[in-house]
């Protein structure tokens, strides 16, 4: 099972706003800090937005910030609202699914098993339990940063 990298970028973005929940920050300043695109954190921030995550103030002075405690929001929910369709197996999607054996294969109710299991260990966790500390968590950034070469290579 593999999250896509919008949930990825989500999950970090909302990572770097627990280590910091008083404060608002740009969208940059998260790109910036991970080395990613933000033109795509502007997509994931209006997302996360839209999901009730973030609060999102426009213009001069703005910026996005949690809109809850990090306490409060539970991995498997994020990641179920941000990866609605978590098709692990073709049988999964109905509108697409050409497989000759789904009205009778098993597997799929094993494979729907473990999906639930995946989110059910997520939520376990709060977006706090990701943060070992404000402080230290923010502090990672002042390191120098693996690079991999591949990391922004257009397939």
């Amino acid at each position: 099972m593999q999250l896509t990298t919008f949930t990825d970028y989500g999950l970090r973005m909302l990572m770097y706003l627990a280590a910091q929940p008083e404060q608002q920050c740009s969208v940059r300043e998260v790109a910036d800090h991970y080395g990613i695109s933000r033109n795509h954190l502007v997509k994931v921030a209006h997302r996360l937005s839209q999901l009730g995550f973030i609060d999102s103030t426009k213009g001069r002075g703005g910026g996005i910030r949690l809109s809850g405690e990090p306490a409060s929001m539970r991995l498997g929910d994020i990641v179920l609202k941000l990866e609605p369709n978590m098709h692990i197996v073709e049988c999964f999607d109905k509108s697409t699914n050409c497989c000759a054996i789904t009205a009778i294969c098993k597997a799929k109710d094993f494979f729907r098993q473990a999906n639930q299991a995946f989110i059910d260990v997520l939520n376990k966790y709060t977006l706090s339990d990701t943060i070992v500390s404000g402080k230290s968590f923010l502090e990672i950034f002042a390191l120098p940063q693996p690079t991999n070469p591949d990391r922004h290579k257009q397939s």
